[in-house]
């Protein structure tokens, strides 16, 4: 009897130690809301005496749909650090620097993320100094100006790649009416005019920068109820904003596009091949089954690149990317060509691998092996109050919840390999094609 009891015991304290490891975030958090709608998400951790303070703006290139005024989430990246009414020019880096904290910030298609790390006993500085940015940015037209002159040294820095290049080109030629046909940047017209677009700054910043369009994520040594009140005490002032961005859905694509790029310098070529893909979603399988597929036909271990890298040493690398996105995206495949006269063949050798997935079943230790490694390249990968915040920042900008971490990866856990098939199937079709080939000019030092 008392064998059977601890057979019972046991088998309970399994189903339950498996039930909890399907959890993909392992930590305790909270989620509070303020009446101004900003959302505060506090995550105690384990690691002590420091802190990661994540601000989540949902603002990115998406929400330009104005003409001519493309880039100015980018930019505001940069006049974010230039001072506010408490805190003049320089006095940001100089608290950053004192405290020993490390300050950064990223602009995406849809959000932007502003960011540090510092010992615990800094927080309410943080928070003070953060909320009189966000609330009361202070900048003057010089230092715009100045300003805007940076932002047009990093596009020219950028265009010298021709990897760069070819994004802004892929972009441009697969959308033709949504925001998404132009990059973080911006087109180099409209940066060229941001001096004198001061006034339209300080609008861009009053539409986007406001409680209800932002989440606030404390990560580390902290206790969530402390944390919740310097929020409340330093943020709780900040006016909800009323603007929402219409934004025009891209058309249905009637037929293939092609871009040849001819680059002055020499290079090594580069062949992109993109397909319209689904956006995000924590429910529909689409987005899933093409990320699984991603890391199945043209990751690192696949067929392709075994074939093209290592066996006929033809390509320098092949990859896949299909970013999240709050609206329909691109599952794009790049390829670097060794030699020039191989740049039809190893194009050749992308669609076949397409249309391959859209008839052919992956296997079903193949799925399992992949999202197996993306589970657990997930949970490794957050190994500081940092990366764990860092995480959670890219889902919160798409949902606003923590919880859809768990709902994504339970979503993989989901996936067939018919599904698998199906969505490529759906997506991978001649009509949602973009291509896109860079090369050294002819004639040009190859």
């Amino acid at each position: 009897m008392k064998t059977l009891f601890f057979i019972m015991i046991f088998a309970f304290s399994a189903v339950a130690i498996t039930a909890q490891s399907r959890k993909v975030f392992p930590y305790q958090y909270k989620v509070d809301d303020l009446p101004n709608g900003l959302r505060v998400v506090t995550v105690p951790t384990d690691y002590p005496n420091l802190v990661s303070f994540y601000l989540v703006v949902g603002a990115g290139s998406r929400n330009e749909v104005e003409e001519k005024k493309s880039g100015y989430a980018h930019f505001f990246e940069h006049l974010m650090f230039r001072g506010s009414e408490n805190y003049p020019p320089g006095t940001f880096d100089a608290i950053m620097q004192k405290a020993g904290a490390s300050s950064n910030a990223s602009t995406w298609d849809d959000k932007t993320i502003y960011h540090e790390t510092f010992a615990k006993e800094d927080l309410d500085e943080v928070l003070r100094l953060e909320a009189d940015r966000f609330q009361r940015l202070k900048f003057s037209e010089e230092q715009y100006k100045t300003e805007a002159g940076a932002v047009l040294g990093e596009y020219n820095k950028n265009s010298a790649s021709p990897f760069f290049k070819m994004y802004e080109v892929l972009r441009e030629t697969a959308y033709k009416t949504h925001t998404y046909s132009h990059t973080t940047m911006g087109y180099l017209e409209d940066i060229k005019d941001y001096p004198n677009q001061y006034e339209y700054a300080w609008k861009f910043f009053q539409r986007f920068y406001r409680p209800e369009n932002s989440t606030i994520i404390v990560v580390g040594d902290i206790k969530p109820a402390e944390v919740l009140g310097m929020v409340k005490k330093y943020f709780g002032d900040w006016k909800r904003g009323d603007y929402k961005t219409e934004i025009k859905p891209e058309k249905p694509q009637t037929e293939p596009r092609k871009k040849h790029i001819e680059w002055t310098s020499a290079t090594l070529p580069i062949v992109q091949v993109a397909y319209r893909a689904p956006a995000f979603s924590e429910t529909e399988k689409d987005k899933a089954a093409l990320d699984l597929l991603s890391i199945i036909a043209f990751g690192e271990n696949s067929d392709i690149s075994q074939k093209l890298v290592l066996q006929e040493q033809k390509a320098v690398f092949v990859a896949a990317e299909s970013d999240n996105h709050i609206d329909p995206e691109l599952f794009t495949v790049y390829a670097q060509v060794k030699d020039v006269k191989d740049m039809d063949y190893v194009q050749s050798e992308v669609l076949k691998t397409y249309k391959r997935y859209t008839t052919e079943l992956v296997s079903q230790k193949q799925l399992d092996e992949t999202r197996s490694r993306l589970r657990y390249g997930f949970v490794l990968g957050m190994n500081s109050n940092d990366a764990i915040a860092g995480a959670l920042a890219q889902y919160i900008a798409l949902r606003r919840s923590p919880d859809t971490i768990d709902k994504v990866f339970a979503l993989y856990d989901s996936i067939t390999p018919a599904d698998i098939r199906t969505y490529a199937a759906k997506y991978f079709t001649e009509n949602n094609q973009t291509i896109i080939t860079l090369a050294a000019k002819q004639g040009g030092e190859k």
